[in-house]
């Protein structure tokens, strides 16, 4: 009989996984009094693993798995820490750290239906219930039942998870400039489509500006536009950019808004864009990968349920829906779409099923052919918090954000900048002989360093107008009130003691 030095038996992983799963629940239930950050270096980090190259032979599995776990809570930075206000990457439910075990016993490739079944009907009814939760398309044209997603090339809405909100928005990019080019894109690729431009807020993700170098369409085909005083994009300038550009014999083709941009929140007038780019024929997507979920609040701003109306709204479950990275979703209004940009045949993939029922493969859908369970920790989690669980976490996160932006603004050592949805951004500054704008932002750009140094809160920041900010954004079902004053201390503290 064939043995293997990767195997374990079952009484091997029993033991090993019970004694794991006894660290993972003690770290979680401690994780409030650890510090969010540790401060290290790459040097430091370096010197805890192993010296020398790859072991010639093994070492024993159980002190394998109690070494790395004790590496990871003495040297990480983590998000699910209650005063983790850095970036927007949430805490993760721990339900979702137990599917993504479960995924990686089974090891589907949900590439293929007939290599993962159940795992691919998973996946399909989390991404119906996604996009139903944001209400994706319009409520007019809702989202079918899981099981009429058996039909691959349709006019319903489709979708597929991939790494995060990068890839989500590049996925849907690309079906979006198959559908405005057409056919030929993937023969002549760009070539037949001189003066490409793609519109989108100066305050957008970078993701578009890697997509136009990986896609080699070019960065000179992205056109910025002005933003008005919330930071949201500037609506008559974009209309005036796209008749300019047609007067020019341009090529308009995509217009990006933003649901939540990545520095204070802000989301661009969605239904004007909408409305501009039914009449234009242009493809309209919706970066919503922070803040699309927000739509689910009674009180959502209305210009964030328009994302309704787009061609295609980008999603992260790893941010505002807390599922364990990676998982990002690309949602596209009709699935077609999709199936278009992505769908090839080679010979030596041979996937088929009943023409009644057929399977969806999702090696057709997306870029990937061998594709991991992303999908599990995502149904996990959506089944155990509802969607009322997710109205009632996101309010608290913005409630905790406003409290936070009204604090700053009540302190006479602080500036209150900006609020939207989750994320405030204020600075200090200190009391005595007014400081020059430099001064002030080299002071608070000191307190950011101090902050995440020290490691008893994590904050970013934000440059708005010029101005340096320190920026929290809270996405964080472990965070409460008293963290919040705990950050507005801590900032107070480190300001009084760089300024002095």
């Amino acid at each position: 009989m064939r043995t293997s030095p990767a195997e374990l038996s079952p009484a091997q992983f029993r033991a090993i996984g019970h004694d794991l799963v006894d660290r993972i629940a003690d770290f979680l239930g401690a994780l409030p009094s650890r510090p969010v950050a540790p401060d290290t270096t790459p040097r430091a980090m370096r010197a805890l693993l192993p010296a020398g190259g790859m072991p010639a032979t093994g070492e024993d599995p159980a002190l394998i798995a109690k070494e790395s776990a004790e590496l990871l809570f003495a040297n990480s930075t983590f998000n699910g820490h209650p005063r983790f206000f850095g970036y927007i990457t949430s805490s993760a439910s721990p339900i979702g750290a137990l599917a993504d075990m479960l995924a990686a016993s089974v090891n589907p490739n949900v590439g293929a239906w007939g290599l993962s079944p159940i795992a691919t009907e998973i996946e399909l009814q989390s991404i119906n219930w996604i996009a139903d939760m944001i209400g994706f398309p319009s409520p007019r044209e809702n989202v079918p039942s899981v099981s009429s997603y058996s039909v691959q090339v349709a006019d319903r809405v489709g979708g597929i998870l991939v790494s995060g909100g990068n890839m989500a928005n590049m996925v849907c990019l690309l079906a979006g400039l198959r559908a405005v080019i057409g056919a030929d894109k993937r023969t002549r690729g760009f070539e037949m489509i001189p003066g490409l431009r793609i519109y989108a807020s100066a305050e957008v993700h970078t993701w578009l500006v890697k997509a136009a170098d990986t896609y080699g369409f070019g960065t000179n085909a992205i056109r910025a536009v002005p933003v008005d005083a919330s930071l949201a994009m500037d609506f008559k300038a974009l209309t005036r950019m796209v008749a300019e550009d047609r007067a020019a014999g341009l090529r308009p083709a995509v217009v990006v808004g933003t649901a939540g941009s990545v520095s204070t929140g802000a989301i661009d007038p969605l239904p004007e864009i909408a409305a501009l780019c039914k009449r234009e024929k242009l493809w309209f997507h919706v970066d919503g990968a922070y803040g699309a979920p927000a739509v689910v609040l009674a009180d959502a701003p209305a210009s964030l349920k328009a994302l309704s109306l787009a061609d295609s709204v980008a999603v992260d479950p790893h941010k505002w829906l807390y599922a364990p990275m990676e998982a990002g979703c690309a949602l596209v209004r009709h699935a077609r779409h999709l199936h278009d940009a992505f769908e090839f045949h080679p010979v030596y993939y041979k996937f088929e099923g009943a023409a009644e029922d057929p399977p969806v493969n999702f090696h057709e859908w997306g870029p990937q052919n061998s594709r991991g369970f992303r999908a599990l920790k995502v149904w996990m989690t959506l089944r155990q918090v509802g969607r009322d669980g997710y109205r009632r976490m996101i309010a608290d996160d913005c409630a905790l954000a406003r409290e936070l932006h009204a604090l700053a603004g009540a302190h006479e050592e602080l500036e209150a900048l900006t609020y939207s949805l989750s994320i405030a951004t204020f600075r200090y500054v200190p009391k005595g002989p007014a400081r020059s704008a430099d001064e002030l932002n080299a002071l608070n750009t000191a307190i950011l360093a101090r902050l995440q140094a020290e490691g008893r809160v994590y904050v970013s920041n934000a440059v708005i107008g010029g101005t340096f900010a320190l920026r929290a954004c809270v996405v964080n079902f472990r965070t409460d009130s008293a963290d919040v004053h705990a950050l507005v201390d801590a900032v107070v503290v480190a300001g009084r003691q760089l300024s002095s």
